[in-house]
């Protein structure tokens, strides 16, 4: 029996790239689908909550995301 499903681990711990790409669309900074496939975004952001598309299907931050940002920042 194969199962799809996602490991996730108990933590999520950013890398200096998830931050960045956090701290950009905090800033405003929009980003489309074929951009972030282009910069190899990691999907660890979509899948653990921490962007979010648009209705213009650009991706977001949520207030999840912030709070990364902020805990990286201390």
């Amino acid at each position: 029996m194969v199962t799809s499903s996602t490991y996730h681990a108990p933590t999520f711990e950013p890398t200096l790239d998830e931050i960045e790409t956090l701290k950009q669309l905090e800033l405003g900074r929009a980003i489309s689908i074929p951009e972030a496939l282009k910069h190899h975004l990691s999907g660890r952001l979509q899948e653990w909550g921490f962007i979010g598309k648009t209705a213009t299907g650009d991706l977001a931050i949520t207030d999840t995301g912030r709070q990364i940002i902020k805990r990286s920042d201390n």
